[in-house]
């Protein structure tokens, strides 16, 4: 392990000359600063970490809280999670994940411990217990996920209210009036999830506006979750002639279900997804579908955080258009 000792002697300064070139605290003239830098590189030298720490009040610590839960996607939350952690290290920042589900404790023990310089929280609630503790915290935070009140919050999300109304919307425009809304588990909506309620407030807009009679029934997934949520469709609504489902692993079995009733996609039956681009195109029909910017909402929420950290960002909301990709699972509203 190199020292900053042996950097000083092979770059013929003092040491504190290489720890000021470190920690740019001294203005030091342009020809030492390139011979230090490049005795770092010839050397292969990186500071310690925890002297680091407490030379600058800085751990380069990002704090990324991913509750994993079984009702949610969890291939979307780590394709998040994997942009926070790429993006983050660009910027020269390691990221401490935390996937339990603390809540507010977690909070807590990040922002009283200086085990990060920020956090990231994921998985908001529309009244996320975690807010007013994080309201209360000096320690710069960003949401991925959009609470009812983002009152001196910085978040990023997908625009879901923006999102529902796009699939209600491509279907009225193709003449279906029965439409049926196959949505996330019923825990996600018990929690008042956000991005759950706002893609289902999107969708009874539009269907309000639009004219077209809209059902919503929450489904656990799988095929037998769905095959008992599809019975109650249609025997709710015999005339539904289009679904938009937004409960990944509700799509194939529904594709199946349909096939076994002789329900032909899109001809007999429209399906409309919103679920990311790589479950739309491998699915048995390829799904028309507004997908999930994940990677960019990770990205989006690191440099937002590190805007934050180097004074330059302020709290501001940022919502993500979404775009739907028309394929083969939608078409005409048959003529009955």
């Amino acid at each position: 392990m190199v020292t900053l000792a042996e950097v000083a002697q092979h770059a013929g300064v003092s040491a504190s000359t290489v720890s000021y070139v470190l920690s740019g605290k001294r203005s030091i003239s342009a020809t030492t600063r390139q011979r230090v830098e490049r005795s770092i590189r010839e050397l292969g030298y990186h500071p310690n970490a925890g002297a680091r720490a407490l030379a600058s009040s800085r751990s380069n610590v990002i704090a990324l809280m991913v509750p994993l839960r079984t009702d949610m996607y969890v291939p979307v939350m780590m394709e998040i999670a994997i942009a926070v952690a790429t993006t983050a290290r660009t910027h020269g920042y390691d990221v401490l994940l935390l996937t339990g589900e603390e809540g507010p404790d977690a909070v807590r023990r990040v922002a009283g411990s200086g085990l990060a310089d920020g956090m990231i929280l994921m998985d908001v609630e529309l009244d996320d217990e975690r807010l007013p503790l994080l309201r209360e915290s000096a320690q710069p935070a960003v949401l991925i996920g959009l609470p009812a009140d983002t009152t001196g919050l910085t978040c990023v999300d997908l625009d879901f209210r923006a999102t529902g109304a796009l699939c209600v919307e491509h279907l009225a425009g193709l003449g279906h009036r029965d439409v049926a809304v196959i949505g996330e588990a019923p825990a996600v909506y018990e929690r008042h999830t956000g991005f759950a309620e706002r893609t289902l407030d999107g969708l009874r807009s539009a269907a309000r506006e639009t004219g077209l009679r809209l059902l919503h029934r929450p489904c656990e997934g799988g095929y037998d979750a769905t095959a008992v949520t599809v019975a109650r469709i249609l025997d709710e609504r015999p005339d539904t002639t289009g679904f938009v489902v937004q409960n990944e692993a509700a799509v194939e079995p529904l594709l199946a279900l349909l096939r076994q009733q002789g329900q032909a996609v899109p001809e007999d039956v429209s399906v409309v997804a919103v679920c990311p681009e790589q479950v739309a195109v491998q699915a048995s029909v390829r799904l028309t579908s507004v997908s999930l910017p994940a990677q960019e909402m990770g990205r989006h929420a690191v440099e937002q955080l590190v805007a934050k950290l180097d004074g330059r960002g302020g709290d501001e909301v940022v919502l993500l258009p979404p775009e739907l990709t028309v394929r083969a699972s939608s078409g005409p509203a048959p003529v009955r």
